[in-house]
């Protein structure tokens, strides 16, 4: 019956928002565990609670997290081009709520390392790498409005999320407030893989904003796809965009992954409680949400470098308010302002990789660029539990200090590389297709030299 209904849902709604919803929801649910870590520090290194671990201890087992998820991300990005977004979604599905559950039953050291830093890390990597990255193949334009509502509904869940996991830790403890989260997020993400779809030609319709100038929506063979992605990455490898976008993604992220982690112990020792220390990340992720949404926008109309850019700065300098930060109202305040570049540092990655590679199967190329995110991650969260508990020993100068200045170089590091890169303007790969037989090129068969959809135009970056 969804088949047969998909193409004329009420109010002339396209599928392609019924997709946006399904994955919105499924970022809530499976992200943003990882975006609110920091929520986990006090209760596991409480020395009267049940692990009294250290510090450094802990960031460890994060950045094992993350680690995991850097290698397996250009595996599930992969996977996710091979067998599709919705046989994906299944399988993240229950390992989440799997996952979640055996992280109640978590008591020795070992089995933290084991569910949280290699199974949840799984779970993150086919939300982040193959659900996102389909998503690319629903709109043929406005792709910037679509990423960016996907994205900001992820904000909005990370600040319902850590002020609601604080509240049960403190209220319910460790295991019913995991149970709970597993059970429900698990049950949830299983029945919406019924709404969701692949691709547009899967129930008949063209990708959103399709005009009658584009090619029909066709079904290639098993053969015909697995070739179009071999020889789509193949050209996407020649270019210097490739090999930068992880590095600046990785860049990114360890700039706000320091920041997301080690805030909130921070503000702890400052004397802040528990669930008022956790509002920091509400306002982290309530301001992102008007950068998540308008980064994309804004990268798709005036090109992906400068916004992104802008960002990247805007994150770094203002980690600066933690230097002077003790009382509640300025760390909030910095919240406030860190939350408008954190918002829009990391969601324009599918933008630029549309104006940069046309409309390729973007699965593996995306789970590259999430590999040197997670890389980020693992080696900042790593380098930052080593520089805490180095600096917190020796009594030389306060951790906190060097963990935020790093932050901020990584940030700035990031909005530097990112200006080095080729103009959003033209295509990289305009010709990928000509490598193919005609019949596996995107205008089906019996149409020589074609290419891909023509995009919307970006205006070009310098």
């Amino acid at each position: 019956m969804l088949n047969l209904s998909a193409s004329r849902l009420p109010w002339g709604l396209h599928y392609c928002w019924i997709i946006v919803a399904v994955l919105a929801t499924v970022q809530i649910l499976a992200t943003s565990i990882s975006m609110a870590a920091g929520i986990l520090l006090p209760p596991l290194t409480d020395p009267d609670g049940r692990f009294g671990w250290s510090v450094g201890t802990i960031v460890m087992g994060l950045a094992a997290y993350y680690l995991v998820g850097a290698i397996f991300a250009p595996v599930s990005g992969w996977l996710g081009d091979r067998y599709g977004a919705r046989r994906m979604m299944f399988a993240g599905a229950i390992l989440y709520g799997v996952s979640m559950v055996l992280l109640g039953f978590v008591r020795e050291l070992w089995q933290f390392f084991i569910v949280f830093g290699f199974l949840l890390s799984l779970t993150q990597s086919i939300a982040m790498v193959p659900l996102m990255a389909s998503v690319s193949g629903w709109f043929r334009r406005r792709l910037g409005l679509g990423t960016g509502i996907l994205w900001a509904a992820g904000g909005l869940g990370t600040a319902i999320v850590a002020p609601l996991t604080g509240y049960l830790l403190e209220n319910y403890g460790w295991q019913m407030t995991f149970w709970s989260i597993g059970v429900i997020g698990g049950g949830i993400m299983i029945l919406l893989n019924l709404l969701l779809r692949n691709r547009p030609e899967d129930i008949g319709v063209k990708p959103y904003g399709a005009t009658g100038d584009d090619p029909p929506p066709n079904v290639r063979s098993a053969t015909a796809e697995k070739l179009r992605l071999k020889v789509f990455n193949q050209h996407v490898r020649r270019t210097r965009a490739f090999w930068n976008l992880p590095a600046i993604h990785g860049l990114g992220c360890a700039g706000h992954g320091i920041v997301l982690i080690f805030s909130i112990p921070f503000a702890v020792e400052q004397g802040i409680g528990l669930t008022q220390a956790a509002v920091i990340l509400t306002v982290i992720s309530l301001v992102s949400i008007s950068s998540r949404l308008l980064t994309p926008v804004l990268a798709e109309r005036y090109g992906s470098k400068r916004i992104m850019a802008s960002c990247l700065f805007v994150q770094g300098i203002t980690v600066l308010i933690l230097f002077w930060a003790h009382d509640l109202w300025a760390f909030y305040l910095f919240a406030a302002l860190f939350g408008i570049g954190f918002g829009g540092e990391w969601t324009g990655y599918l933008v630029i990789n549309r104006q940069y590679f046309g409309n390729g199967p973007m699965g593996t190329l995306y789970g590259s660029q999430m590999t040197g995110a997670l890389m980020g991650h693992a080696i900042t969260t790593a380098l930052g539990g080593v520089v805490f508990e180095i600096f917190r020993s020796s009594g030389i100068i306060d951790p906190y200090t060097v963990i935020f200045a790093l932050s901020i170089a990584f940030s700035l590091a990031g909005a530097a590389v990112i200006l080095t890169l080729e103009p959003t303007s033209k295509t990289l790969i305009p010709d990928w297709e000509m490598s193919l037989p005609e019949e596996a090129r995107s205008g089906g068969a019996g149409i020589p030299g074609a290419r891909t959809t023509p995009l919307e135009p970006a205006a070009g970056d310098g």
